[in-house]
């Protein structure tokens, strides 16, 4: 079992395949995109899933794939079998923009894949290629329609922006609700990689948009989840994530692997340590020795509880 040293059982790995994406979301990446690092920085899959085993092995039950766009890294359903075979009962997930889930969600779901979390920010086509810098919406509406089909267990990601998305606060909700399916919102995640200017929803905003013609009340969360959950008259369960809270890290149980083999302690702390090497040379006690040096580091908190602070990480990196 992995503890760190506030007492936290950490039981839970996200990994980013690639910083990549076809998407370039204004709160997110740069408008060029990002730097091409090179296969040979990159951790291969058979490298991560050795990793990957030694966590599994210490007691982490569940694993979150993401990028980047995590689909755009050829390979992938393969990479997922690799891990549900190695234990079926894993908890193993994917967020995704969504866009390739139409040619890539029979392949997921034959490979093991349980969950999807997709990214759905706006209904309008227009405010949808302002924040993607893309024509994506259709693509993305075909793919939830898809992993719904396909029968896969979806939630969807709204990042709430002010002067953006804030007039379809109540449309997304009820479209996610016609669809029987949890939306959550975000509260953007101030980074140096996002569009200058970008504002904000907080969630008591949110909250009292949604006031003005839902009543509902909070539930408790469940455990180690980052959203706060809220449920309306007719048992529709929605919820917030609020990461600039100190009660966002008291369960965190949460530790992040980059592509190129940084291990993360937290979404928002810029230090980690990397595996890159270990791994590449085969050295699993090397590896173990970080991964327990990073659970030992972990914060308590992160910084976005800090007046004017901002990430210098890229969620592109870390999947968010």
């Amino acid at each position: 079992m992995l503890i760190d040293s506030y007492g936290r059982v950490i039981d839970y790995l996200r990994i980013s395949l690639t910083q990549k994406c076809n998407f370039r979301c204004i709160y997110c990446m740069p408008q060029n995109g990002v730097e091409d690092i090179g296969h040979d920085k990159v951790l291969s899959y058979e490298e991560m899933f050795e990793f990957i085993k030694i966590c599994i092995d210490n007691g982490v039950k569940k694993i979150r794939i993401t990028g980047g766009e995590p689909l755009v890294r050829k390979g992938v359903e393969n990479f997922i079998k690799m891990i549900s075979d190695y234990k079926p009962d894993l908890d193993l997930a994917i967020t995704t923009n969504g866009y390739f889930l139409p040619k890539m969600g029979e392949k997921l779901k034959q490979a093991g894949l349980k969950r999807i979390n997709i990214s759905l920010d706006t209904l309008d086509k227009n405010k949808a290629n302002l924040l993607a810098r893309r024509d994506i919406l259709d693509g993305v509406l075909n793919g939830i329609k898809i992993a719904k089909d396909l029968g896969f267990i979806i939630k969807l990601n709204t990042v709430a922006l002010k002067n953006i998305n804030d007039d379809e606060i109540v449309n997304l909700l009820e479209f996610a609700k016609n669809l029987d399916i949890q939306i959550r919102y975000i509260e953007f995640m101030e980074n140096s990689h996002a569009k200058s200017n970008l504002i904000g929803l907080k969630k008591d905003e949110i909250l009292e948009i949604l006031a003005k013609k839902y009543k509902f009340k909070e539930i408790t969360k469940s455990p180690n989840s980052p959203s706060m959950l809220y449920e309306l008259e007719d048992g529709y369960k929605f919820g917030i994530i609020d990461p600039h809270k100190h009660d966002f890290c008291s369960s965190c149980n949460r530790l992040r692997l980059s592509s190129e083999g940084l291990l993360i302690p937290c979404l928002y702390y810029d230090e980690g340590k990397s595996i890159f090497e270990a791994m590449r040379n085969g050295d699993l006690k090397k590896a173990y020795e970080i991964l327990i040096q990073i659970i030992r580091d972990k914060p308590e908190k992160n910084r976005w509880c800090d007046d004017f602070a901002i990430s210098n990480r890229g969620f592109y990196q870390t999947g968010g």
